[in-house]
C-alpha cells in the first residue's frame, strides 16, 4: 500500500524530543527517509533506534548541529545531499525558550532564542533553497506557535521569533511558487511536551481554561498536521499559517 512519504528525503531540525521526535516518527511511518538535527547525541540516537523498531520503518540519521550556525547548517545539508542524493521536504522545529519580562530580559536571553527559532530558519532555507529551485518542488514548513500570533508575557523573544518565522514562511512563499514550492507554517498552541510539563499545576489549569476544547494538544496532532503540509494533499497551498491549538487562537 502507498504511504504519504514514500522516497520522500526529509529533514526534521529539533528531531529529538516533543513534537520534532514525533514529526520524526510520522514520517518514518509513512515512508520516508528522515534526517534529523540536534544537538543530543544520545537522545537523536533513541530517535534513530526508535525509528527502526517501526514496523516497515525507514532509516533515519542524525546529525549534531546547532541550527544557529550557519557553516553547521551547510556543512550538514551537504552531507545528506552527498549520501541520499535529495531532499524533498524541510521541517524547521528547532526552538528554545528564555522567558524572561522584558525589564529582566538580558541581551543573551534575546538572542538565544532569536538565533535558534528564527535566524534557524534562515540558515536551513538558504541552504536548501537552490536545491528546492533546481528541483521544480520541495515542501517547507516552518514552526511558529500561537505566541507568536496573540503574544504571552513573559516571551517578548520567543514571541518576536515566532512572529518573525510567520514573516519569513509568506515573503519566502512568494518568491518561489512560481517553481512549485510550498512553504507554509504550523502554529501549535499548548502541546504537551517537555517544554509544557514545566509549568505548574495551576499555570496548566488556567491555561486549559482558555482552551475552546478544554485540553492541551499532543505532539502527535502537530505531527499529523506537518504530515499533510509535507505531503502530496497540500501541493496547492502555500504561504499559509494552521494554528493547532484547540481553538485558542480564534
Amino acid at each position: 500500500m502507498e504511504k504519504l512519504l514514500d522516497n520522500q528525503v526529509a529533514l526534521v531540525t529539533g528531531g529529538t524530543a516533543g513534537i520534532g521526535k514525533a514529526i520524526v516518527l510520522k514520517f518514518a511511518e509513512e515512508g520516508a527517509h528522515v534526517a534529523l538535527f540536534g544537538t543530543n547525541q544520545e537522545r537523536g540516537q533513541e530517535v534513530v533506534e526508535a525509528v527502526a523498531r517501526l514496523n516497515n520503518g525507514r532509516p533515519a540519521t542524525f546529525y549534531k548541529v546547532d541550527v544557529a550556525d550557519s557553516q553547521q547548517v551547510e556543512q550538514a545539508i551537504k552531507q545528506i545531499l552527498e549520501k541520499v542524493g535529495k531532499i524533498d521536504i524541510l521541517v524547521n522545529n528547532a526552538g528554545i525558550t528564555r522567558d524572561q519580562l522584558l525589564m529582566k530580559m538580558s541581551e543573551e536571553e534575546w538572542d538565544n532564542v532569536m538565533d535558534i527559532n528564527a535566524k534557524s530558519c534562515y540558515n536551513t532555507c538558504k541552504a536548501l533553497v537552490r536545491h528546492f529551485l533546481k528541483a521544480k518542488k520541495g515542501k517547507i514548513i516552518n514552526m511558529s506557535s500561537i505566541v507568536g500570533i496573540i503574544g504571552n508575557p513573559g516571551q517578548v523573544n520567543y514571541a518576536a521569533s515566532k512572529a518573525a518565522i510567520i514573516g519569513l514562511t509568506k515573503a519566502l512563499a512568494k518568491e518561489v511558487a512560481a517553481r512549485g514550492i510550498c512553504v507554509n507554517c504550523v502554529a501549535p498552541g499548548y502541546i504537551a511536551t517537555p517544554m509544557t510539563e514545566a509549568m505548574s499545576e495551576a499555570q496548566k489549569k488556567a491555561v486549559q481554561e482558555e482552551i475552546p476544547f478544554g485540553r492541551m494538544g499532543t505532539p502527535e496532532e502537530v505531527a499529523d498536521c506537518v504530515l499533510f503540509l509535507a505531503s502530496k494533499l497540500s501541493d496547492y497551498i502555500t504561504g499559509q499559517v494552521v494554528a493547532v491549538g484547540g481553538g485558542l487562537a480564534i
